[in-house]
């Protein structure tokens, strides 16, 4: 009965040694001179799933590798190997992932011998004297940035300093050179080309729009308008016209009443009015322009007898 058993026991371990292995690792030659080349070739018996690593070197070096190739449901790949010192290297083992489990290669041994140089038949030369090597662009590549750098900075300072400032001051709008309602009309119109809210910009539209109604308001009466709020602005027009000392109507202030309190809905409110109160607004803010100016005194001089 133990007889029996140490031959199955036996016949079992020598099928599992006959099994071919999962990773394998084979060089070319195992013996080459400094500077020569050599091929390592890396076997894998699957082609599902399998991840090889950058190969671990010591004293070699990699000059190319190719593809991984798929031959007869196996994966393989090739290296070039080379060494620059004599002596024995060892590849090590190296660690292959197929199907998420390490499999190892066997490590190699691989010899560089010197080359052996017959010194009795080596042909001298005198010591040459030092040769002067050609200049080339890397030589003055410092140079060269710094240049740019220089003329780089002078050319923004001229564009900050001079021409940035000619530009500004050559479009620098002459509002303040028209009278009030002019100056109005005409901003009017330019906001009218840019058609923000038609490109759904109506915060930004709304924005200029009472500004260039508040802008006419302070010119023309002399007010803060900009800086006041919407209820601040709307006392003093009633003050004014309490007093009698602007041309106006009830209308009139009741539009430029709607007209920034919309405004104060659409900048804090987020409110999006209609394309069709939109144009009301537009028409309205040229109504209360067009209605609202201090009264003219005429002074009457007596004439003299």
């Amino acid at each position: 009965m133990k007889k029996q058993i140490f031959y199955i026991l036996l016949f079992i371990s020598t099928i599992s040694f006959a099994q071919k292995p999962m990773v394998k690792a084979e060089i070319d030659t195992t013996s080459i001179r400094i500077g020569e080349q050599f091929q390592l070739k890396i076997s894998v018996d699957e082609t599902q799933n399998v991840i090889i690593p950058k190969i671990q070197l010591k004293g070699l070096e990699i000059i190319d590798s190719t593809r991984i190739d798929t031959i007869k449901n196996s994966l393989i790949r090739r290296y070039i190997l080379t060494g620059f010192d004599s002596g024995a290297f060892y590849i090590p083992q190296q660690q292959i992932f197929v199907k998420n489990q390490a499999f190892l290669t066997d490590s190699l041994l691989i010899n560089i011998a010197t080359i052996a140089i017959d010194t009795a038949k080596v042909k001298k030369f005198p010591i040459k004297s030092i040769k002067k090597e050609p200049y080339t662009f890397d030589d003055f590549r410092i140079y060269i940035y710094l240049i740019l750098a220089i003329l780089a900075i002078i050319g923004f300072w001229i564009y900050w300093f001079v021409i940035r400032k000619r530009k500004e001051t050559e479009d620098a709008p002459t509002y303040r050179t028209l009278p009030p309602f002019e100056e109005a009309i005409l901003r009017l119109n330019e906001l009218d080309e840019k058609l923000l809210w038609q490109n759904n910009k109506i915060k930004e539209y709304y924005s200029e729009l009472t500004e260039i109604v508040r802008g006419y308001i302070e010119r023309e009466l002399k007010v803060p308008a900009l800086e006041n709020t919407t209820d601040e602005v709307l006392a003093m027009i009633k003050d004014f016209k309490n007093a009698d000392s602007i041309e106006t109507s009830k209308e009139t202030i009741k539009k430029l009443k709607d007209l920034l309190q919309e405004a104060d809905l659409v900048k804090f409110a987020k409110s999006k009015p209609l394309a069709i109160e939109i144009e009301d607004d537009r028409r309205d803010a040229e109504f209360i322009i067009g209605n609202l100016k201090p009264k003219q005194i005429i002074e009457k001089e007596d004439e003299l007898e």
